[in-house]
């Protein structure tokens, strides 16, 4: 008799646990939903999630609150996700900078990568050399001359933080080209191009996406390569690095899409591919981020996004590993 009232009340529990779980898809989201662009606004980042913000309001049938939180190459506002509730109300606008390398390179960065789980992944960029507009080097050839002149004045180097992908390539450039350069981290891409174009530092390798193609364009800043092995089909006249003596394997791409903290309920995590995946079908979204130099993701499911996760993880590990990346 005791035996068949535990199993009663054993299944009343697992309705009424399926019952729950059915509700909160079926109800998610009931309010505003907060995306953490982790860097100060008006950088690529920022503009990949404002692309994708009217849409997604649409699709999730509630506000979607961009807030722009910078500083420690992205931690603080990866940082500020993980602190809040794992419910899907919280998510941000990451890239393997934030997630990966910054734990690696900066010691009061706590979280690990598996922390956070990917909910969609939407645009993939190589990233572009530029140079102040006044630089007298018009080609990277010229550009390592200069570096290694005799007595000559250091070349800078912008990034977003220490261990971002701006810094590890501007290392890795160092140390193939076997020049020395200043490293200068700013808070976000957007501070850092206000002084590039100043003249306040050099150079900076920075995502091909956002504000960057149209600053090329305008004359704003110089474009002297691609970390790529083929030239760019929307950018043909950018000389593509990995092809040049001296810079074979120089290949790196970075990545930009949605995460949520691992704990986040699975059906919540699935609500949000959805609708997220949907809106990257808009024609309107799609022509913003190509005209900008992004390649679209395709649609993945959760369970291909967390083996996509797990391997870009080791992918850039790797990449920090080969300029001997160590925490300050």
């Amino acid at each position: 008799m005791k035996t068949s009232q535990w199993l009663k009340r054993s299944l009343f529990g697992l309705l009424c646990s399926a019952a729950v779980l059915q509700a909160s898809a079926q109800t998610f989201p009931s309010k505003a939903v907060n995306l953490v662009v982790p860097y100060p606004a008006g950088g690529p980042s920022d503009f990949v999630a404002r692309q994708l913000q009217p849409e997604l309001n649409r699709l999730l049938g509630q506000p979607v609150i961009i807030e722009n939180i910078g500083g420690v190459g992205g931690a603080i506002g990866i940082q500020k996700v993980l602190t809040a509730p794992a419910d899907g109300y919280n998510m941000t606008l990451g890239t393997p900078m934030e997630l990966v390398l910054a734990p690696l390179a900066m010691s009061a960065v706590k979280f690990k990568p598996d922390d956070m789980k990917l909910v969609a992944q939407l645009v993939t960029t190589t990233m572009v050399l530029i140079t102040r507009k006044d630089l007298p080097a018009n080609n990277v050839e010229e550009l390592i001359a200069m570096a290694k002149k005799p007595g000559a004045k250091e070349l800078s180097y912008g990034s977003v933080g220490p261990g971002s992908l701006y810094h590890l390539i501007g290392e890795k450039f160092a140390q193939q080209t076997g020049t020395k350069m200043l490293h200068v981290p700013y808070k976000g891409a957007a501070p850092l191009m206000t002084d590039l174009m100043g003249g306040q530092i050099d150079m900076v390798f920075i995502p091909l996406a956002g504000s960057t193609p149209a600053m090329i364009t305008e004359g704003k800043v110089k474009a002297l390569g691609l970390t790529t092995k083929t030239a760019h089909p929307r950018f043909p006249n950018i000389a593509p690095l990995a092809a040049q003596k001296g810079l074979e394997g120089f290949e790196f791409d970075l990545w930009a899409g949605i995460e949520v903290p691992k704990n986040t309920p699975t059906d919540v995590t699935a609500r949000l591919n959805k609708a997220i995946y949907e809106a990257l079908q808009n024609a309107d979204i799609r022509k913003a981020y190509e005209a900008t130099g992004n390649t679209v993701a395709k649609p993945m499911s959760p369970e291909e996004l967390a083996r996509v996760y797990n391997s870009e993880t080791a992918r850039y590990q790797a990449i920090a590993k080969s300029i001997n990346l160590q925490p300050q």
